[in-house]
């Protein structure tokens, strides 16, 4: 089997290039196995654009797994599958699970799925995740301290970088900056293998006031990184 996420977060908030999963997809049904995507931070419409991550990539997969969104902090995760996968579960051992079809997690998912929809929390995700976009687009053309700005709806990565060219990875300002702005009652976080982009997503209620404030946070943080010893 194949698994990924449909735009990998641990490594960064990184975007696939065109084509990838569909030619990955192929690779791995073409020798038997199942493609699997992990949708826990992509889906449900944080992307904006589209409600399941996978479809960036214009792929099915065959399983999908989905986890903490589905239950806005309430303990749930779910795995969706084809009919065939399934079927098979049973087949040859018993499959089970201690906590399946519990009917309070299971209304708390359905309650999320109403909300998502009757509070336009997809639409909410494309356009304040667009004016947040722009504006850290904006903070780039200001601070030489990012590197990259990517990413859609409320799921964004700045890669903080010493030199633009070499992209070498600015590890110790992203830690500062990360805590100066928690300073500021601003939570963000760090991922990629170097710890170095700022990893933004907010709740899918975030709106144009709250990305103005974290905007105008950031700005300041970053020109007072700038002056710090290296």
């Amino acid at each position: 089997a194949y698994i990924a996420e449909a735009v990998p977060s641990v490594g960064g908030q990184v975007v696939l290039p065109d084509g990838f999963l569909k030619a990955v997809y192929k690779t791995v049904r073409d020798a038997g196995g199942v493609c699997i995507c992990d949708d826990v931070q992509t889906g449900l419409g944080r992307l904006g654009s589209v409600m399941w991550g996978f479809e960036l990539g214009g792929v099915i997969p065959d399983i999908v797994v989905l986890g903490k969104p589905l239950g806005n902090g309430h303990p749930l995760a779910a795995v969706v599958t084809t009919q065939a996968i399934a079927d098979s579960f049973g087949q040859q051992v018993e499959f089970f699970s201690t906590f399946g079809g519990n009917t309070v997690s299971c209304a708390v998912g359905v309650a999320v799925l109403d909300s998502l929809e009757a509070d336009g929390l997809v639409a909410n995700a494309r356009s304040t995740g667009a004016t947040l976009k722009t504006g850290l687009q904006e903070l780039k053309n200001r601070h030489a301290l990012i590197g990259d700005v990517r990413g859609d709806g409320l799921f964004l990565g700045v890669e903080l970088v010493n030199d633009r060219e070499t992209l070498a990875p600015a590890t110790r300002q992203a830690a500062y900056v990360t805590n100066r702005m928690r300073a500021h009652r601003v939570l963000i976080g760090t991922e990629g293998p170097h710890d170095n982009v700022l990893k933004i997503r907010p709740p899918m209620t975030f709106d144009a006031t709250a990305a103005d404030h974290l905007l105008s946070r950031l700005d300041s943080v970053l020109a007072e990184n700038l002056a710090q010893p290296a």
